[in-house]
């Protein structure tokens, strides 16, 4: 299968069912619990990136890809920050959807991302301790707080427990 065509969107808020089924695709369950949720919270975002795949090749049945509701897209990352758009900006959350990792797209939706903070001295993240995330982030210019110079800077956070699914 060829790999699909892909655009990066700034500013657009994807539906709740499509935010449903990509947080779903990379195992965010903490997200999915609650849709509408969890559009409210990109919704509220200071900036959102997103990915929409085009597949290229030929449906099976000879019709158009582009005749779905949709237009023929389907969501397949998406990244955005938290920002007073002045002193710090915090990238929240970064996603591409696993069959189409390695291919440059979450870079893509990073840069996007913060093209609209890029005067803010201050840019944040947390991420898993996956070894892949590191060289990742740091090939994008961030740095890991404890290697951070001079020393003496310090990172805090406060999970509350995830709620059960109903």
């Amino acid at each position: 299968m060829a790999d699909p065509e892909v655009e990066i969107l700034a500013g657009e808020v994807p539906e709740a069912a499509q935010l449903e089924n990509l947080y779903g695709s990379v195992g965010w369950t903490a997200y999915t619990g609650d849709p509408a949720r969890l559009h409210r919270a990109v919704a509220g975002s200071f900036a959102v990136a997103t990915a929409w795949a085009f597949d290229s090749a030929p449906r099976a049945d000879g019709a158009d890809r582009a005749d779905g509701a949709d237009g023929g897209r389907r969501l397949v990352g998406l990244a955005r920050i938290l920002s007073d758009g002045e002193t710090i900006a915090y990238l929240q959350d970064v996603l591409v959807r696993p069959e189409l990792h390695r291919r440059g797209i979450a870079r893509r939706l990073v840069e996007e991302v913060l093209a609209p903070v890029r005067q803010v001295r201050q840019k944040v993240l947390l991420t898993d301790s996956e070894p892949g995330q590191r060289a990742f982030y740091e090939a994008l210019g961030f740095t890991e707080v404890r290697d951070v110079s001079p020393t003496g800077l310090r990172a805090f956070v406060s999970l509350e427990p995830t709620p059960p699914e109903a």
